[in-house]
C-alpha cells in the first residue's frame, strides 16, 4: 500500500491535531532497536482519536497495529504494512487524588513511579526500572521482585469495537503475563492505580535498591526486550539456558547475554532474523537437554 490509501485515516488524525509520520523506522520505537519502516504512524493524543481510528481501520479493511513504548516487541526487518497507532508521550497525562493515581495509557511506568514517590505513595517500588508504558504493563500484568500490576490496579478504561468502557481489576483476569486485554481485541486507554501513604525516604531507598539490583544483574547497557522467555513452572528460564551452556550464543548481532542468560540482546545492528535465530536455538536446545519447552515473552510484530 502507499500513503494515498490512508487519506481518510490522515484526515481523522488532522482533525485531532495528531502527528502523522510516513515510512517511520520502527527501530526508533522499540527497546530492541530493531524494525523496518511502517507505512503510516499516528501519535495518539486522546481516547476519542484512538476509538475513531480503530473503527475506521476496521471499516476500511486497513491493517493496524497498536504499540506503546515498544519494550516487549520484536518488529520485522521488512517493516509493517498498515497503520501504527502509537500510544506514547502524546497520551501520557498523570493525575493524583490522595492515594489514587490516574494515568493515560502512554505514560511510562518510570514516570508513574516517580509520581508515586513525589506524593509519598508506596506500592509501586517493584515497577521502578521496568521499561514501557503503564498500558502495556497492565496488558501483560508486568511484575518484578514480588510485585505485579494486579496488586495495585483498581480499574482501566479501554476501547472495545470503538466503544469506550471501564473494567474493574476483578474482571481483568490478571495472572502471570496474562490479562483479558491480551485475549480480546481490547485497547487500554487509561489506568487507575491505588497505593498507600508511606515514608518518602523509605520509598526512595527501596526504588534505588531495586534499580541497583537490575543494573547488577541485567544487561541494561544493550538494547533488548527485557526477559525473552516466560518463567516455566517451578523453574527459571535463565537457569535452564545457563545449564545448557547457551550463554553467549550468537547469530549476527543478537546474543544470549553473558550477564543474564534470560535476555537476548542486540549487541550491534542485530536484525529481527538474528534474534529469531537465537531464540530458536535456545528453545530447541533447552527442550532437548531438559525437556522444558520455553515460551517466548517477546511479541513478534510483522
Amino acid at each position: 500500500m502507499n500513503c494515498n490509501d490512508y487519506s481518510v485515516i490522515e484526515q481523522i488524525a488532522a482533525r485531532y491535531n495528531a502527528t502523522v509520520l510516513h515510512n517511520e523506522e520502527m527501530k526508533h520505537h522499540t527497546t530492541f532497536k530493531i524494525g523496518g519502516p511502517c507505512d503510516v504512524m499516528i501519535n495518539i493524543n486522546c481516547e476519542a482519536l484512538l476509538s475513531e481510528l480503530m473503527q475506521e481501520c476496521r471499516k476500511s479493511g486497513i491493517k493496524y497495529y497498536i504499540i506503546g513504548r515498544g519494550s516487549n516487541l520484536l518488529v520485522s526487518d521488512k517493516g509493517l504494512n498498515g497503520v501504527v497507532l502509537h500510544i506514547g508521550s502524546d497520551f501520557s497525562d498523570i493525575r493524583t487524588d490522595g492515594d489514587i493515581i490516574e494515568c493515560e495509557a502512554g505514560a511510562s511506568l518510570m514516570s508513574v513511579c516517580q509520581t508515586a514517590l513525589d506524593n509519598s505513595l508506596k506500592g509501586m517500588e517493584f515497577a521502578y526500572g521496568i521499561p514501557g508504558s503503564v498500558g502495556g504493563a497492565v496488558y501483560m500484568n508486568a511484575g518484578a521482585y514480588g510485585g505485579e500490576m494486579k496488586d495495585i490496579v483498581v480499574s482501566c478504561r479501554y476501547i472495545d469495537n470503538g466503544e469506550i468502557k471501564e473494567i474493574p481489576v476483578s474482571e481483568m483476569e490478571l495472572s502471570y503475563r496474562h490479562s483479558i486485554f491480551s485475549q480480546k481485541n481490547y485497547c487500554i486507554t487509561s489506568v487507575k492505580i491505588k497505593l498507600e501513604k508511606g515514608d518518602k525516604a523509605e520509598i526512595k531507598n527501596q526504588m534505588d535498591t531495586l534499580m541497583q539490583k537490575r543494573k547488577d544483574k541485567q544487561p541494561l547497557e544493550y538494547p533488548s526486550a527485557g526477559s525473552t522467555f516466560k518463567r516455566p513452572e517451578g523453574d527459571f528460564a535463565g537457569r535452564l539456558i545457563e545449564v545448557c551452556g547457551l550463554k553467549g550464543t550468537a547469530c549476527g548481532g543478537a546474543e544470549v547475554s553473558t550477564k543474564h542468560s534470560g535476555f537476548v540482546i542486540n549487541k550491534g545492528n542485530a536484525s529481527c532474523e538474528d534474534v529469531l535465530s537465537v531464540i530458536d536455538i535456545v528453545k530447541k536446545t533447552v527442550k532437548k537437554e531438559t525437556g522444558v519447552e520455553l515460551q517466548c515473552e517477546v511479541l513478534l510484530m510483522e
